[in-house]
């Protein structure tokens, strides 16, 4: 009897000894509440077939606990539809961030059926959409994130308009780029006329001469001021502050300077000239076009030269057409716009889309001063803004005066990225921005200070 207890206890032990040790091998995981994505977005954005390899936006979280001793994964979800019933995976990673291309956005944008076509009806700007799916364990216990939108945004192709190209010719000089030193030298352009090249350039006093190539072997100047260039000595061609065309007959080294620039004035920018200088238009040689990004505000504006009344333009038919008939206003609402204008035939479009600008202590006290300085998109993908003061401290950019997406530069390598520590440092003078955003190594921007 004693030995029949014995085993009976012995096996009501193995029993117990058998349910613990299946106990301990179930986890019960509770999936944590729902996560949100953790980085800066823009506005909007601007893809082009030129920058298809560079990065669109890097999407990054926080880590997520499942209470449980196993590894947490994330995937990466994508759709054009918003429900997700149309999802693709852009990537896995048990880390913290997940890059996605111009390529990877393109392509979802044309799943979309947004396309750069101005002669289909299809649109060029919508919305896509993201979240994230963390999971952990074999039978995949998982959590999903809130859902991102992006908006973006496909520049139009344009007619080139003659097929212009940039010549190898330049403006150098003190009054441009302190002789080379500062950068490289204002560009010519070719024209309907073969043979005639143009510049349309801002200048510092000083003097300047022209050059090919960037380099001094056959550079020319205007010793004895006759309006013909030659390689004499003392042929400096002095030169005062201000925006000008200059245009140069290579077939018989003939040149003219002369004032040149357009701008936007009005209720709807700078109280009709009284709150500050006009939005300066800049030359587009692919479309052979003049164009500025602007901040507009409600109110009403005209295009003028050289920031005076003579010779003003509105638009009193509402046709697309610039005039001079009276009562041509050209009512606006407030909001972030490309405006081109096309001297040839003076026709002009309105559109909204992004403005890159400046923004910094270096000159405006982080926006807290007024509005940032203005770049415009002279070709897509390739920001340019002149005569832009800045003053002693650090600068960063960021579009349409929003700090969602501002970009500076923790490397100092002249590649704008997202990292922390990146404020610009820069010192007080007259300077020229450029940043382009088809570099395959990144957006990549200069800073000419004359």
């Amino acid at each position: 009897m004693k030995k029949i207890k014995i085993l009976l206890v012995l096996i009501v032990a193995l029993l117990g000894f058998n349910s613990c040790e299946k106990d301990e091998l179930v986890f019960t995981a509770k999936a944590p509440g729902e996560f949100a994505f953790t980085n800066n977005f823009l506005q909007q954005y601007v893809l082009t077939s030129a920058t298809s390899a560079n990065i669109g936006e890097r999407f990054t979280w926080e880590s997520q606990s499942f209470e449980v001793p196993v590894a947490v994964n994330y995937e990466l979800q994508g759709s054009v539809s918003g429900d997700f019933t149309d999802l693709i995976v852009i990537g896995s990673t048990s880390g913290n961030d997940q890059a996605v291309t111009i390529g990877k956005l393109l392509s979802m944008a044309s799943d979309a059926g947004l396309d750069n076509d101005p002669n289909t009806e299809n649109p060029n700007t919508g919305d896509v959409y993201f979240r994230l799916r963390a999971y952990s364990g074999a039978n995949a216990i998982e959590t999903l994130s809130s859902v991102q939108t992006l908006t973006l945004f496909l520049p139009e192709i344009v007619d080139t308009g003659g097929g212009f190209a940039i010549s190898s010719w330049g403006v150098v000089g003190s009054g441009y780029n302190d002789w080379g030193g500062a950068g490289p030298d204002a560009q010519f352009y070719t024209t309907a006329a073969a043979g005639v090249i143009v510049s349309y350039v801002n200048l510092v006093d000083g003097a300047i001469k022209f050059r090919e190539d960037n380099t001094w072997s056959g550079d020319v100047g205007d010793a004895n001021l006759d309006g013909i260039l030659d390689t004499d000595p003392g042929n400096d061609i002095a030169v005062t502050a201000g925006d000008y065309k200059i245009t140069i007959d290579l077939n018989d080294m003939s040149y003219t300077i002369e004032p040149f620039s357009w701008g936007v004035v009005g209720s709807g920018y700078n109280d009709w000239g009284n709150a500050g200088p006009d939005a300066k238009f800049h030359y587009d040689y692919t479309t052979d076009t003049f164009k500025v990004g602007v901040k507009l505000i409600d109110g009403a504006i005209k295009i003028r030269p050289l920031n005076t009344w003579s010779g003003d333009l509105g638009d009193a038919n509402l046709d697309g057409i610039l005039d001079t008939d009276s009562g041509n206003d050209i009512a606006v609402t407030a909001g972030h716009y490309l405006i081109t204008m096309d001297l040839k035939d003076n026709s002009y479009s309105i559109v909204a889309a992004p403005v890159w600008g400046v923004v910094g202590s270096g000159y405006n006290n982080w926006g807290a001063d007024g509005p940032d300085a203005a770049l415009t998109e002279v070709q897509p993908g390739v920001m340019f803004g002149d005569d832009i003061t800045l003053i002693d401290g650090a600068i960063k950019f960021r579009a349409d005066n929003t700090w969602s997406g501002d970009l500076g530069d923790a490397n100092g390598d002249n590649i704008l990225d997202s990292d922390s520590g990146n404020d610009i440092s820069v010192t007080a003078g007259n300077y020229v921005i450029t940043i382009d955003f088809n570099d395959p190594d990144g957006p990549r921007y200069s800073l000419l200070k004359r």
